[in-house]
């Protein structure tokens, strides 16, 4: 599993409260504790919260499967994610799973609680839903993000034509019900869905890539940005398929934890002026 990637959830002032619950719910513990950003640590697994302001809301085009090993094990999440939740697929025993539960908490985040094996010791798998415009493009996303990550691949891939149990529409037999993917060790699932929701792909959650290198920072917002990405400020960016990343250099975050707070206030100045980030003016800053 790769911590250098990494979910970031989008909160309105309350990503502290929300911190300290998903730490209770799983048992996990706060890394990193600012008024702007909270990480937290979850089954060894990095979890970053964002106080960015009231302009983006959470929504089920991404939501987390937990995958669980024993009945207990998802009774007690489900129990707790529940409260005070909104029950998308209630708790029951379907084809993929003898127990198995969709619920979004009362932050607004989603959460797939799945009773099955899993391979590896990733037990969160953020999962991507692509609709609307999207739908059909499950495929042609995992393809993309697989192209542009090392140690990268396609793994297990389950069409709706091979079965379509639990899902209120009908679906394009050649579209993705399930797969999973991994880019560069850490390990995704993805689905088309044809159901007309009210929400899509927004900055509300990103994935965070942290790089070592400028030219893979270049590397992997060219790729990003290509065939109709879009780049955003201070390293976010749109995918052709309007789901959002943040390519952060660790250079960057080294800089602005400098001691001397004058230089990390000109570094952070520097950022809040770019698209991608861009080290070498970084560092101009740091040391002007």
């Amino acid at each position: 599993m790769n911590n250098d990637i990494f979910p970031c959830l989008w909160y309105d002032g309350d990503a502290g409260e929300s911190a300290g619950y998903y730490c209770q719910v799983f048992n996990g513990k706060i890394t990193a504790d600012t008024p702007m950003v909270m990480n937290i640590d979850l089954f060894g697994q990095k979890l970053m919260l964002l106080n960015g302001g009231p302009h983006f809301k959470k929504n089920a085009s991404v939501s987390f499967m937990i995958i669980c090993e024993t009945e207990d094990e998802v009774q007690q999440y489900w129990d707790q994610l529940s409260d005070e939740g909104r029950i998308l697929m209630p708790l029951d025993s379907y084809s993929w799973s003898r127990k198995y539960g969709w619920v979004q908490d009362r932050y607004g985040v989603t959460w797939q609680i799945f009773l099955g094996d899993r391979s590896g010791d990733q037990k969160v798998v953020p999962t991507l839903m692509f609709i609307h415009g999207n739908n059909g493009k499950a495929m042609q996303a995992m393809e993309l993000y697989t192209r542009t990550f090392p140690d990268s691949k396609i793994g297990n891939i389950l069409k709706y034509g091979q079965g379509s149990e639990g899902h209120p529409t009908p679906e394009p037999a050649e579209n993705i019900q399930h797969a999973h993917f991994e880019i560069d060790g850490y390990r995704l699932y993805c689905m088309d869905n044809s159901y007309d929701h009210a929400f899509d792909f927004n900055e509300g959650i990103s994935m965070v890539v942290m790089t070592d290198t400028q030219e893979q920072t270049d590397t992997y917002w060219n790729a990003l940005t290509a065939d109709g990405g879009r780049a955003g400020m201070c390293g976010w960016l749109k995918d052709p398929f309007g789901f959002s990343w943040q390519i952060v250099p660790k250079r960057l975050i080294q800089l602005m934890s400098d001691s001397d707070s004058e230089k990390a206030q000109k570094v952070a100045r520097a950022m809040m002026t770019m698209q991608k980030i861009v080290i070498e003016d970084l560092e101009k800053a740091c040391h002007s």
